[in-house]
């Protein structure tokens, strides 16, 4: 336990990073091309944009009653991150407010969209993938959860889908579509950014010629193999699973030694997002690491 609370320089300096792009996004290309948000920082641009308040002040005014009101429901290193990515974000807003940096996309909105769901992506997402937040509606989702079971999503959500909402008070339609735009290319980007590149398949195979299946994955395309143990639900009979994870490109092959050995075999394919240690070497004929 101790060590999970550990809080880690690696994290920290990424975060620090995350928030540098994503504040760069905000005040870069979503203020001068007027383009909402969001979530807390949705609202730090309304209160700009209606009474001429910094974002870089109302993200810690904000945050201060929501991080208090959330403190037990956070963990120590979480409470710590979520702090330190606030008080980043604020520091990187009030910089590069004051940077004389013109970005000449031809006020080009379209492009203008791409370049805030890039940057506000990329910058999120590092700070996700390090276990940080920047605060705001993560924190009430966070204890919406915790208190009546509602996943952190939906009222993410629901919460953005407010503030938008309330944009249209500076905004106009046109620059609102636009700012959907922005909001998809940043959740493809996000989810790019915690996941990585990493592209694998799972494949579950549930057969009475399990031992014949492994040993074929495991001899034609060097890959690991291992048996879960299964019990059906209704026939209360044990069975063994073969699990083993592929390459994209080696699924159609699998699938086909499957279906040649017994052509009634069930076969399930998961995505695998991230495999870490040394996985399935153990079982490989040739022992090479399975990645």
């Amino acid at each position: 336990m101790a060590k999970k609370e550990r809080v880690r320089f690696k994290d920290l300096f990424m975060i620090f990073v995350g928030c540098c792009l994503y504040g760069l996004g905000l005040a870069a290309v979503n203020i001068p091309n007027h383009l909402a948000e969001g979530g807390a920082t949705g609202v730090t641009l309304i209160f700009r944009a209606l009474f001429h308040i910094d974002p870089a002040y109302t993200t810690i005014l904000i945050n201060i009653p929501l991080l208090v009101i959330g403190y037990r429901f956070l963990g120590k290193r979480a409470l710590y991150y979520t702090v330190f990515g606030t008080l980043m974000l604020s520091m990187w807003l009030w910089i590069w407010q004051r940077v004389p940096l013109n970005i000449d996309i031809g006020h080009d909105m379209f492009i203008a969209g791409i370049l805030a769901g890039l940057a506000g992506g990329f910058g999120s997402g590092l700070v996700y993938r390090f276990g940080g937040t920047t605060g705001g509606t993560d924190v009430i989702a966070r204890i919406i959860e915790q208190k009546r079971g509602v996943p952190m999503g939906q009222t993410l959500f629901a919460l953005d889908a407010v503030v938008l909402t309330i944009s249209l008070c500076y905004i106009d339609i046109r620059q609102m579509m636009y700012t959907l735009l922005a909001a998809f290319v940043f959740s493809r980007i996000v989810t790019f950014t915690q996941v990585g590149s990493y592209a694998a398949r799972g494949i579950l195979v549930i057969s009475e010629s399990y031992q014949l299946i492994a040993d074929e994955l495991m001899d034609e395309l060097q890959r690991g193999a291992s048996f879960v143990h299964v019990q059906g639900a209704y026939s209360k009979d044990e069975k063994k699973m073969v699990f083993c994870v592929l390459a994209p490109n080696e699924l159609s092959e699998a699938k086909r030694i499957v279906d040649e050995i017994d052509p009634r075999a069930f076969i399930s394919i998961v995505d695998v997002h991230e495999v870490i240690g040394e996985g399935f070497t153990y079982d490989s004929p040739t022992g090479k690491k399975v990645r």
